[in-house]
This record gives C-alpha cells, sequence and structure tokens, in this order.
C-alpha cells in the first residue's frame, strides 16, 4: 500500500468508528462517566481525522503545482527607433 492509499484507509476507518460511537452515545443504558469518556474519546477521534484529511488535501495539491525550473531564458524584445 501506498501513503495515499494509507490514508483513506484511515480516514475511513475514523469515520466508521465516529459513526459508530455516535449510535452508541444515544444508549440510554450509559452510565454518565462511559458517556464523557465516550465523548472525550470522540473529540480525540475527530481531531485525528481532521488531520488525515489535512494531510489527503496536501497530498492531492502538491502534484498539481507544476515545479519551478532552476533557469529559464528571459524573455526579450528587440525595440528599434
Amino acid at each position: 500500500m501506498n501513503q495515499p492509499d494509507i490514508l483513506d484507509s484511515d480516514i475511513h476507518a475514523l469515520q466508521q468508528w465516529l459513526r459508530a460511537a455516535w449510535q452508541q452515545l444515544g444508549d440510554p443504558s450509559l452510565t454518565t462517566f462511559t458517556r464523557r469518556e465516550l465523548r472525550n474519546q470522540m473529540k480525540q477521534c475527530s481531531a485525528d481525522l481532521r488531520e488525515r484529511l489535512q494531510m489527503a488535501a496536501e497530498q492531492q495539491s502538491d502534484p498539481v503545482q507544476q515545479p519551478v525550473p532552476a533557469y529559464s531564458r528571459p524573455e526579450l524584445r528587440i525595440l528599434s527607433w
């Protein structure tokens, strides 16, 4: 697997975990402590997801930029009187 594939699988796994956590958070049998711990884990997972999405966006924008040539001939115009 290359780097973009790893990022995609990480993003997908984090999204699935958050989706399941939201469903679990709605369970009325959770204690206050468990609910608080689950929300803390969700905050950390959301931060990780944002980081992975930012990395993926940076990877997508990198190939679009043209490399700057080390030397290029200047455009010269000859003016006559």
